[in-house]
């Protein structure tokens, strides 16, 4: 996509904005802000037992904590989704529409039904759940050996996340791609980053457990809404409104900057955005290059589907205070997430018409609009230090309730269960702290030299974890006929899929045919389409074909999980 030169509104210039010390400051009040919320959630979990309280929060949350806290943000939220809106324009907005009814899908599909599961068996954690449902404790070694896989592989791309946008918070640093600089080096302000990144979210999170990712997450998401929608109005302001930013947007790259993937119609030709009065022509046979048709199917299945299979999103729901509470948190993330991602679109429409020479790494769009939108405002380095807190905190988010799962699987599903049953709380406690900072060591190491294309480990984590438990978790919540070889079939069959389409892509599998991202770190798509689709179908041939071929589970189990439902009422503390 070649830039046409001189088309640049307000913000032409070749020259980094520098960052000042205000950004690192707001920062560092933001870090400290989440270490005392840590502390507070310390004292508040004192008031229970230590299984409970640390790896469920009491089953006490409230519509605002369940709704803010599904764990839904993350670094691809302000740093790959934002490329792709830079790269490719308006028709990334079709994509995101998908990814918005995730809390529709996630909290009014299981939610309820998963809460009132897990309060009638007394589970704390989604191994637990699978574990008591079936009275199978190797049907919950598998779901807990699966679950630490995929967040293993979350966790790192996160860290590196946490540690880029500390580095971009260095004063001086002249540092401002996401990725690496051209001869790869990170520098030292990369490396103090991932050190102040790790102590901060361990911290908090082995002050407090569950309660302190919940609060942090609530803190956090209320900066996210800040920071967005300030950047709103000020890339709006500078780019001279949706409209002009759009055509000057069109101007720096092409046309089809604002159409959809598909083939020109001769007979329907589009405004020239340079004279509105002309019309451009168009070859009937050249299509406008965005993503096949398979893929594009695709996307409207993937983050809906990853999303209503998290394991993490899954405890949230498990530890809702009520029913009631479950649909009020429907509507509340709804509306968060609107307020999030349509900005966002808008923000990197804004984007390209301002700084339009970020094609080679569009992953810097949001920290340079940030700083450019800002540079001449009075305390313009503390306000962009309060947009860089939005990535900040979704990073930390889903750093501190993932380090919550790894450990509650760890120590609760694999020690607890397998190895010393009799464990007491003191034990139980100790072991929780060790599993957390070691699996923080092992991310640390790995992004001593990190993995460049986050997006992609984000995307093989999120799609890879919905083919495992998507269709076992709904086998569980809605049929009684599910068996515990059927539930390990299931789960079995949608990993190895993906697993296996990971593996053909990265060996080279088609050749120059592959699509996707433009890194060694991606599938082979069978006809086009997404790993997703094809490990849900393997995930539920399998599931409902060896639960059928099976012998039916205890009657008098299912009939007391099934049939005895009563209200679900908030749990006393």
């Amino acid at each position: 996509m070649e830039l046409i030169p001189g088309m640049l509104l307000l913000g032409a210039t070749t020259e980094k904005p520098s960052v000042g010390y205000g950004t690192l400051a707001v920062l560092v009040l933001f870090i400290l802000g989440s270490v005392w919320i840590g502390m507070l959630a310390n004292k508040a979990m004192q008031s229970t037992s230590f299984t409970k309280g640390f790896f469920l929060g009491n089953r006490g949350l409230g519509a605002w904590a369940l709704a803010l806290t599904a764990t839904v943000q993350s670094g691809g939220t302000f740093m790959g989704f934002p490329s792709l809106v830079y790269t490719h324009g308006w028709a990334v907005a079709l994509w995101i529409c998908g990814y918005m009814v995730v809390p529709l899908t996630g909290f009014g599909v299981l939610g309820k039904r998963l809460a009132r599961l897990s309060r009638q068996t007394g589970a704390i954690t989604v191994p637990d759940l699978f574990r008591a449902r079936f009275n199978s404790p190797a049907l919950g070694l598998v779901s807990s050996l699966f679950i630490m896989f995929y967040m293993s592989f979350m966790m790192v791309a996160q860290f590196k996340a946490g540690a880029l946008v500390m580095k971009l918070a260095w004063p001086g640093s002249g540092m401002l791609a996401l990725t690496e600089d051209a001869t790869g080096s990170l520098g030292p302000a990369y490396y103090i980053g991932l050190a102040i990144f790790t102590v901060t979210v361990v911290g908090y999170t082995l002050l407090g457990g569950f309660l302190a990712a919940v609060w942090t997450d609530i803190f956090q998401s209320v900066m996210m809404l800040i920071g967005v929608v300030l950047l709103l109005f000020l890339a709006l302001n500078q780019a001279g409104g949706m409209e002009q930013a759009t055509r000057t947007a069109a101007e720096n790259t092409s046309a089809d900057y604002v159409f959809g993937p598909g083939y020109d119609d001769p007979q329907v030709s589009p405004a020239d955005p340079k004279d509105p009065g002309k019309r451009l022509a168009f070859d009937a046979s050249r299509p406008r290059q965005f993503m096949p048709l398979g893929l594009v199917f695709s996307y409207f299945f993937v983050w809906v589907f990853a999303g209503l299979g998290s394991p993490a999103g899954m405890v949230r729901v498990m530890a809702g205070k009520s029913t009631e509470v479950i649909r009020k948190s429907i509507y509340l993330l709804s509306v968060y997430n609107l307020f999030i991602y349509l900005p966002l679109i808008v923000i990197c429409i804004c984007g390209r018409a301002l700084i339009p020479e970020l094609a080679d790494k569009p992953d810097e769009i949001i920290p340079r609009i940030a700083l450019l939108t800002t540079k001449d405002l009075t305390g313009g380095s503390l306000l962009a230090g309060l947009i860089l807190a939005a990535p900040f905190g979704a990073v930390m988010a889903t750093v501190s309730s993932y380090l919550v799962v790894i450990a509650s699987g760890l120590v609760r599903d694999v020690y607890q269960r397998f190895v010393n049953p009799q464990a007491g709380t003191h034990e139980l406690r100790r072991l929780s702290y060790i599993a957390m900072i070691a699996v923080a060591a092992i991310a640390v190491g790995a992004n001593i030299n990190p993995p460049r294309f986050l997006q992609a480990v984000v995307v093989f984590s999120g799609t890879g974890a919905a083919s495992t438990f998507c269709v076992p978790a709904l086998m569980l919540a809605f049929w009684r006929r599910a068996t515990e070889r059927g539930m390990i079939a299931g789960m079995l069959a949608g990993a190895c899929t993906v697993l296996v389409l990971y593996a053909m892509g990265i060996s080279g599998w088609g050749g120059e045919q592959r699509i996707g991202q433009f890194t060694g770190f991606r599938p082979y798509f069978l006809l086009q389409l997404e790993p997703l689709l094809w490990g849900l179908a393997a995930s539920l041939i399998a599931g409902v074909t060896v639960s059928l071929c099976t012998t039916p589970p205890d009657e008098q189990l299912v009939s007391k999980l099934f049939d005895a439902e009563r209200p679900l009422a908030a749990e006393p503390a």
